[in-house]
């Protein structure tokens, strides 16, 4: 089968890797689909993911396609299900999973290398998706659930003012769910025009740029501010406006060699709650419920379509990625 390789120095190989069947409890699944993440590009760019980097690796971990075969172990999916992945491996016994929080698992690993003709995750990591979710569209379920994880944490409430930085693949999702819990007010940070108009056609009551919200700021109390970019510069800023007895999610994947300072004195005047946010433990059925449900847009985050063996100029270049989600076509089912 095709694999889509980082092998480290910036440098990105298909390479054919054997075949074989699902063993234990695996699904073998046929990948339709898989979206181009962030921590993908990090990867390329030599920085770690949400783990340690050790090149060569198969990237890709926002997957969805067809099962093929299952393990003897496997008793609740068949050939031709429809399915969804979970690409984050909890041991299920470590205090960690014990306390219901797989994603500090001492044991964690990926197992849904989504750049790749197939997967085999074991089934506890897969999950069927109805008739009416697009497989395309269920490729957003690993995403989604990373968002839905850090809303969870910040334990937002109705009736507040939300500013959101960044309308990038996840920040277009994460402002979809914002949208779905009745806030008062969403201001969105975005400094491109055209992805502005897209935050405004997806619910936001204004678009500005990071020079424009300071002084929007000044005279509206931020309650919650979420950043979906990782960059220093918004991070420090995030901090900077939020408003009094403001939470403030750091969601975006900062560069590790770039640490943020911010103003203690400032964020203990008005008591500022922040917080960051580690994968998706025990959310992807919800996202998967929420794809489901309609409710949510996903065609107008999709920037492009591209084969296994146009991913290598698309890390070089970012041309498709900078506009929003690139999504990778193995099978193409739909």
């Amino acid at each position: 089968m095709r694999a889509g390789f980082y092998t480290g120095d910036y440098t990105y190989e298909v390479r054919e890797v054997p075949d074989r069947e699902p063993v234990g409890s695996e699904v073998k699944i046929r990948v339709a689909w898989c979206g181009l993440c962030g921590t993908d590009i990090h990867k390329f760019q030599g920085k770690n993911g949400a783990s340690v980097v050790i090149p060569p690796i198969i990237l890709g971990h926002e997957c969805s396609g067809v099962v093929e075969a299952v393990g003897p172990e496997c008793t609740f999916f068949k050939p031709g299900d429809r399915v969804a992945c979970d690409p984050s491996f909890g041991c299920g016994d470590c205090i960690w999973c014990q306390q219901g929080l797989p994603n500090f698992c001492v044991d964690r690993h990926g197992v849904a290398k989504g750049f790749a003709d197939y997967v085999y995750p074991p089934q506890k990591n897969v999950y069927h998706i109805p008739d009416n979710l697009d497989l395309e569209d269920a490729a957003f379920a690993e995403p989604l659930s990373c968002a839905i994880h850090g809303l969870d944490l910040i334990k937002m409430e109705s009736g507040k003012t939300v500013v959101m930085y960044g309308m990038g693949a996840i920040g277009s999702l994460m402002l979809q769910l914002i949208m779905m819990t009745g806030p008062g007010k969403v201001i969105v940070v975005e400094r491109e025009e055209g992805k502005r108009q897209i935050a405004l056609e997806l619910g936001a009551d204004m678009a500005v740029t990071d020079a424009e919200i300071e002084d929007v700021c000044a005279t509206v109390n931020a309650d919650y501010v979420i950043e979906c970019i990782g960059l220093k510069a918004t991070m420090e800023q995030a901090i900077h406006i939020a408003g009094k007895n403001a939470k403030v999610l750091l969601f975006g994947l900062g560069d590790p060699e770039q640490p943020i300072s911010f103003n203690q004195f400032e964020a203990y005047t008005k008591e500022l709650s922040i917080y960051t946010s580690y994968l998706n433990p025990q959310t992807t059925a919800r996202a998967i419920n929420i794809l489901a449900s309609g409710r949510l847009d996903t065609k107008k985050i999709i920037s492009a379509e591209l084969t296994l063996e146009e991913m290598g100029g698309e890390l070089k270049t970012q041309e498709h990625a900078r506009k929003g989600k690139v999504m990778v076509r193995l099978s193409g089912e739909h």
